[in-house]
């Protein structure tokens, strides 16, 4: 029974992150990235990661999905069809190359069957949360702070991009006054 639900939620995954890159319109790209974000937490589900889940779900899915597309209508993209999406030809021999590199990487895999390097007995008595907790803020603390100040550099960009600039001439300025 788990092979079949580890089936449908990676073969979903796939076909929704081919979705998210194909798709024309931006929302309809925002809704398929929602579908892999959600089909990929429930791939941590079935590998008992409840507390990974929960961050894909919460973080991921709620927080930086409303994000995104939050900063897609600032911006207010409009672009000429024409010259976007006009020839899927191009994408062929990429995505081909693409598949085969990472069908290579998954055979050669170095890291095959490796454990982490915590004790089983300390994440069963402390839980997994606990362990993620100790791990991400003493090991990668630095990379967790890097991704906050990216997000938050984002945000700023987008506000800067969609304000509408204001004329600068006397006109203007002697209507306000009045």
């Amino acid at each position: 029974m788990i092979v079949i639900f580890f089936v449908y939620f990676s073969l979903v995954s796939i076909l929704a992150g081919v979705l998210t890159v194909a798709l024309k319109n931006p929302v309809h790209c925002g809704l398929a990235l929602l579908a892999v974000l959600l089909h990929v937490s429930g791939l941590f589900v079935l590998l008992n990661a409840e507390f990974l889940w929960a961050v894909q779900v919460i973080v991921y899915a709620g927080a930086i999905l409303v994000l995104y597309l939050f900063v897609l209508m600032l911006l207010n993209l409009k672009t000429d069809e024409r010259y976007f999406h006009s020839s899927y030809m191009y994408f062929i021999a990429p995505a081909v190359a693409g598949a085969c590199y990472v069908l290579f990487l998954l055979l050669r895999s170095p890291y095959e069957g490796l454990k982490g390097d915590s004790p089983a007995t300390a994440v069963l008595k402390d839980g997994d949360t606990y362990a993620v907790g100790i791990k991400m803020f003493s090991d990668h603390l630095l990379q967790f702070e890097i991704v906050g100040v990216f997000l938050l550099g984002a945000v700023i960009g987008a506000i800067v991009l969609a304000k509408t600039p204001r004329p600068i001439d006397g006109d203007d300025a002697g209507r306000s006054g009045r």
